[in-house]
């Protein structure tokens, strides 16, 4: 058996939860961290829900992805096959073994077509799409735009979708778009949304709530979306009231999500697939060298590029504390959702894993739509994000 190479810190993963690991722990003092991506492009993924709103463009969210890369962090451009925990390994596609004193997995969830059966078929057509994947998020703006008369559904699944609330975004800007253009009284808009909220927090779920009944968007909550028939243009949907078929003209989905499939073969997964770990320590439940953070890990919490300002110090740290036998720090389940509430306003939901307010700021009230919070979510937060962010500096 050959011996693998070897690396002090191995992170699965080059997104926003990764680089910014990868880039906190050189900060910290660790020399020798690597990370697994084989994507040649970065996205700052929140930026597509504004693709799919028309106020941005795909080149405004896209960087070489060696170019983002924290300095002094080696990249091995390929896939993960498998992991082997019990020997410390990971397995790249084409044939590398990785060695890792500990192991951060962070590889993002991916768009799960077969929980809605004739999802991806529908989204192949002009009648539908999502903000989800960058190669539809334009498609999404146009599609909607060009609607002037028949029904609207936006579709929102609770099943792992990073950041759903967000996907209310293309909703807000597309009814602002329509009552501008005077064809909203044309236009049915529903809203069928899986929790049993429109986002986890109290005033912001109200005023949310409050701008749909503005507009008025035909709310229900605790609405599954069961499958789609692209060529009827219909959608098979259950809830309280039982199933039901709806027509759409134009369809907007916020589709579940799942972990790759080798978090599960490799013995790391929950009973749902995500990387099974403490959502206090973010510490593997059984292999103490392996963490997991992100959309990918099991943490109880409504995953969001936010959440990661607060796992991605508590991975660096506890890493420390269990080579040092040192006390562990614990993620409180942050999470927030950026959501518009027309073209020109914003709100901030920021909550904890039980729903409770956990405002960065006491004051102003971040749960009211405002138009600061917009330029601020906008065009100052990807600054942040590509200069301080994912380098580790925040």
């Amino acid at each position: 058996m050959s011996t693998p190479q070897r690396h002090d810190v191995l992170i699965i993963g080059g997104g926003n939860a990764g680089l910014s690991l990868a880039g906190r722990l050189r900060r910290d003092g660790c020399r020798d961290v690597a990370v697994v991506e084989p994507a040649s492009v970065h996205h700052y993924r929140p930026m597509l829900s504004y693709v799919a709103s028309g106020t941005a463009t795909l080149d405004e969210l896209r960087r070489p992805q060696d170019e983002v890369v924290p300095a002094g962090v080696h990249r091995y451009a390929d896939h993960v096959v498998r992991v082997d925990p019990g020997r410390s390994v990971v397995h790249l596609a084409d044939g590398t073994e990785l060695g890792y004193g500990d192991l951060a997995v962070c590889p993002g969830s991916q768009v799960d077509w077969d929980a809605v059966p004739g999802s991806r078929a529908a989204v192949a057509t002009p009648h539908a799409a999502t903000s989800y994947l960058p190669e539809l998020a334009e498609r999404t703006w146009t599609m909607l735009s060009a609607l002037t008369a028949g029904r609207a559904v936006f579709a929102i699944a609770d099943r792992h979708t990073p950041c759903a609330p967000v996907g209310l975004k293309p909703l807000f800007a597309a009814a602002d778009h329509w009552r501008r253009t005077g064809v909203l009284g044309d236009i049915r808009v529903d809203l069928l949304v899986e929790a049993p909220h429109l986002v986890q927090h109290a005033r912001a779920d109200r005023e949310l709530r409050a701008a749909a009944a503005d507009y008025g968007v035909h709310v229900r909550t605790g609405v599954r979306l069961d499958a789609v028939d692209p060529d009827d243009r219909a959608l098979h949907v259950s809830g309280d009231d039982g199933p039901a078929n709806l027509p759409y003209d134009a369809l907007y989905l916020a589709p579940p999500h799942r972990a790759p499939a080798w978090v599960t073969d490799s013995g790391l997964g929950d009973a749902e697939g995500f990387v099974d770990v403490d959502p206090g320590t973010l510490q593997h439940r059984t292999h103490p060298r392996v963490w997991g953070l992100g959309d990918a890990a099991a943490v109880a919490t409504v995953p969001s590029g936010g959440a990661l300002r607060r796992q991605v110090p508590v991975v660096a740290r506890n890493i420390r504390a269990r080579r040092t036998r040192g006390g562990m720090r614990r993620y409180d389940g942050y999470t927030v959702a950026p959501v518009t509430t027309s073209l020109r306003h914003l709100l901030l939901a920021e909550h904890d894993r039980d729903g409770r307010p956990l405002p960065t700021l006491p004051f102003p009230e971040l749960a009211r739509p405002r138009r600061s919070l917009l330029l601020f979510d906008r065009y100052l937060e990807p600054q942040i994000y590509w200069h301080r962010l994912i380098q580790g500096k925040v």
